[in-house]
């Protein structure tokens, strides 16, 4: 069955039926990152795992041997559905290395989390069962099952297999203060297998959590996916046993995986993040960093997981250094102008946690008034009146709106979305995307003009995919199905291409999401966002009851740059972003601008569909079966 579009055609598998993916309408979860609950479906897929991998050599059209035993995948490659799963496979046979230099990953470093979490399956009724217990029979009082024993299994870290990585080369990492742009204090991350002046002011986790940013005491680490193994290696061996708090919305059997990974690191404890709602997840990624010298705050796009800090382009914003109050200072000292702190412990304070008490504490002790970015959390939930503007894009809007001043011709200022995660609009455009989110993101001050600019929405293209560094693994980390892709069809007229040539990341698949308002001729910014959030309503809300309340499913996270903020009318957008040796006024936009738009023959990446006409970087096809 073949489906045709103004962007290509779409071949189907016999296994696609739409309702082996549930969509919107049925709230059905996937859970993965960069996921929405749009995609989502239930994480019992042990019928699967003996489907043939995706992922084929093309010269013999079969799939290689899996390292080690399929199971469940995460972050940067997701489980398939409809019968097939995403498997990791070696492809050392006609595997190309795309690197210039480097040596191959040793084996120790490969057991990642690829468990699945289920914190978006609360099927509960109101006795408290799960959908999969609801329907059985009452158990014995005397015959009580024996509880089964959670296994972690070991798992590559790659679809490539575990022989995929290398290590950097030697003159990868900074071994000295790296050029701190302390105007934006926006950073990408270093891509191995790029000419070192595309890294050259870019930042690894090594780097972020090295000596060179502070003396650590303690972190915390929000995030969605772990490899606790691996992101213990990241701090330098001084702060390796430094306690680590882990922030994470897993349940059941996936927080049993998650706490046996921590098993061997005593100074590694959990806060499990509330989702009163179904189908929400806890995608934030922030590490709060408590140093001896004072404290700092990174709000960043990667899981802590080798893949996201591989290939892939994604991006960060790191506070300065905060320096601790005088005692007996009062509670509204060391604030920003743009109430950063007290819009941080209101986040902090929603997860309701005790576990974030002393952290709560910490930032009050701290001068935070040197920050100049503002704050857009979501938080899952149903609010009303004054409170719809608390979180998701109501609150970008309600920023936009006090914050920014009309600008001449505004209606022809593009609005760009770029996401690395899809989910249902709805059936045409006037639904959520024009009629709600669109008016979020071409507010500007007070005017009651509602223009409709054009939209630029940043999505790779099949090609973008195959002729990744990564090749068609990259397009796990891109989740967009071809059930809410076939739906929605009138949305693929938005998209662009990732192109990333100033950056030097065309072939580094983004897992970075940002928003920005760009002049006509693309050499202004009237705002800039980096997050968390996809292009989904769970991400950032979805207007319900005739407007009057906002619906919140997950947790987000990001930072909004207003040029009031920074004493300007609007940001200049950087035409040469790299190396990143001196400090600018100008923004470093991390792709091309302006956006290419898609040709005729150019079809989104759909991550569930067969692709074997063109080969990629390895030498591979991709066949979900």
């Amino acid at each position: 069955m073949s489906k045709e579009s103004q962007h290509g055609k779409w071949t189907l598998s016999s296994s696609d039926d739409d309702d082996l993916i549930p969509s919107a309408s049925n709230n059905s979860p996937l859970l993965f990152d960069s996921l929405t609950p749009e995609q989502h479906t239930p994480s019992d897929t042990n019928h699967n795992v003996h489907k043939k991998s995706p992922y084929l050599n093309q010269a013999n059209q079969e799939p290689e041997s899996p390292a080690t035993p399929p199971l469940s995948v995460g972050s940067e490659t997701r489980q398939a559905v409809q019968g097939s799963v995403l498997k990791p496979v070696k492809n050392e046979s006609t595997q190309s290395s795309p690197f210039r230099t480097g040596k191959r990953k040793k084996v120790d470093d490969s057991i990642s989390s690829w468990a699945l979490s289920d914190s978006d399956e609360d099927h509960d009724n109101a006795k408290g069962q799960s959908s999969e217990q609801k329907d059985l029979p009452p158990k014995s009082a005397t015959s009580r099952p024996k509880p089964k024993k959670v296994k972690v299994e070991e798992r590559p870290p790659s679809p490539h297999g575990r022989t995929y990585y290398i290590d950097e080369p030697d003159d990868f990492f900074e071994t000295s203060l790296p050029p701190v742009n302390d105007i934006y204090r926006f950073y990408l991350n270093k891509v191995t297998g790029l000419d070192k002046k595309y890294n050259t002011g870019a930042l690894h986790i090594k780097e972020i959590l090295s000596p060179l940013f502070g003396t650590l005491k303690e972190s915390v680490q929000f995030n969605y996916c772990f490899d606790i193994a691996w992101m213990v290696q990241q701090y330098p061996p001084e702060f390796r046993d430094k306690p680590v708090l882990i922030v994470h919305g897993d349940k059941r059997e996936a927080k049993a995986r998650l706490v046996q990974q921590a098993q061997p690191y005593s100074h590694v404890s959990f806060c499990q993040a509330k989702l009163d709602i179904a189908f929400g997840t806890h995608h934030t990624k922030m590490m709060l960093l408590w140093y001896e010298e004072g404290f700092r705050v990174v709000i960043l796009t990667s899981n802590m997981i080798r893949a996201d800090w591989y290939q892939k382009t994604q991006g960060l914003w790191m506070s300065p250094l905060f320096p601790p109050l005088p005692k007996g200072s009062p509670e509204t000292a060391g604030e920003s102008p743009t109430l950063f702190k007290r819009d941080l412990l209101e986040y902090l304070g929603a997860y309701r946690a005790l576990e974030l008490t002393d952290w709560i504490q910490r930032i009050r002790e701290h001068d935070l008034s040197e920050t100049r970015v503002y704050l857009i959390g979501s938080t899952p939930g149903r609010y009303l009146g004054s409170d719809m503007e608390r979180w998701g894009h109501l609150r970008l809007r309600k920023l936009l709106h006090d914050h920014t001043r009309p600008l001449p011709d505004e209606e022809k200022w593009p609005v760009i979305g770029q996401f690395s995660s899809i989910g249902s609009m709805g059936l045409d455009k006037t639904k959520w995307l024009q009629g709600e989110f669109q008016r979020t993101l071409t507010t500007l001050g007070k005017s009651s003009l509602r223009p409709d600019p054009p939209m630029h929405l940043v999505y790779p293209s099949v090609d973008d995919v195959r002729t990744s560094l990564e090749g068609y693994p990259a397009g796990g980390s891109l989740p967009y199905s071809i059930q809410t892709a076939q739906k929605q069809l009138w949305l693929h007229s938005f998209f662009h291409r990732w192109q990333a040539e100033t950056t030097g990341r065309s072939h580094a698949m983004p897992h970075i999401k940002t928003y920005m308002r760009a002049s006509p001729d693309f050499t202004q910014l009237a705002w800039f966002l980096v997050t968390s959030a996809n292009l989904s309503k769970a991400a950032w809300g979805a207007l319900e009851k005739n407007n009057s309340q906002v619906m919140v499913r997950s947790y987000e996270l990001g930072v909004l740059y207003l040029p009031s903020a920074f004493n300007m009318s609007t940001f200049p957008v950087q035409k040469d972003v790299f190396p990143a040796t001196t400090s600018s006024t100008s923004f470093p936009v991390p792709f091309d601008l302006p956006p290419n738009r898609y040709s005729s023959k150019d079809q989104p990446w759909v991550w569930n569909i067969p692709y074997t006409q063109a080969p990629d970087t390895h030498g591979n096809v991709w066949v979900p079966s």
